[in-house]
């Protein structure tokens, strides 16, 4: 890449390790990690692969792995130590302290567990869409009404419509409050129009007014999982199809969602929640 060794100036370099800028740099050191934390009596998560859990009697430990961020939870601090210990010693890895920020996810500590938040993103979103003089929505979605995929003109700038939808999305991992409404205006991806557009600036003036909520995750000593569904028969108005979803809590604490109809009146029920 530009580099020549003035004794050698014949010899080419040989590549030993996958660099950041080769495509598969991200898969080499993947396994390279993996492989490690497995000698140390790690284990995958059977529901996400970059979940990794360490569990010897009462010692346990999780570990969430994207590319080179690195989230380490443990029982105790003598086990915390411990593993990063040997993980320094393997890997140049720096101690950031107690958890703060995650990919664009803010983490504070309160009294009773912790409160996550994107105001940083959601602003970013705003400010991408060219909205930040927009006056906030008092609610987020018409729910008295579905969009049609025929309504309306098709919006002139297709790209600019699922930029902005699917940051969006990214935003709902801790506001699920406008997860129903996001999932709305995700149908009209392919061939976004007019009205569908509307609708999109909606949700961003809503989010506007609600920077500062989040997803509050607290203690419970409940282990009861309690969940709720609902559907709406035949309440698509293109193809008459139904559309259903759920939420899943733990305790207190919401632990799964899927865009429902319902999510927007279940809020009121949610202890754990913004």
């Amino acid at each position: 890449m530009g580099f020549k060794d003035l004794s050698q100036p014949n010899h080419v370099c040989l590549l030993k390790r996958s660099l950041y800028v080769l495509k598969q740099a991200s898969r080499s050191w993947y396994l390279r990690f993996t492989d490690f934390v497995y000698n140390l009596g790690f284990f995958h998560s059977k529901c996400d692969h970059s979940l990794l859990f360490y569990n010897n009697g009462p010692n346990v430990a999780y570990l969430l792995l994207y590319v080179d961020d690195i989230i380490l939870v443990t029982s105790s601090y003598a086990l915390r130590d411990v593993l990063m210990s040997k993980l320094a010693h393997e890997f140049a890895m720096k101690d950031l302290g107690p958890l703060s920020a995650f990919l664009g996810k803010f983490v504070s500590r309160t009294s009773d567990g912790l409160f996550l938040n994107q105001s940083d993103y959601a602003n970013d979103i705003i400010q991408r869409a060219g909205m930040v003089s927009c006056n906030p929505a008092a609610t987020h979605v018409d729910t008295h009404g579905k969009q049609s995929k025929s309504e309306g003109s098709l919006y002139p700038d297709p790209t600019f419509y699922r930029s902005l939808t699917g940051a969006l999305q990214y935003l709902t991992f801790t506001r699920s409050d406008i997860a129903y409404a996001v999932q709305q205006v995700c149908l009209h991806m392919h061939a976004p129009r007019d009205s569908h557009m509307l609708a999109l600036k909606r949700n961003i003036c809503y989010v506007q007014g609600t920077i500062s909520l989040g997803l509050h995750i607290s203690k419970s000593n409940s282990t009861k999982i309690i969940s709720y569904t609902d559907a709406d028969w035949a309440g698509f108005p293109d193809t008459r199809r139904s559309t259903s979803g759920y939420c899943v809590y733990l305790g207190d604490n919401l632990i799964s969602w899927s865009c429902p109809l319902f999510l927007v009146q279940v809020q009121k029920l949610n202890t754990g929640g913004s």
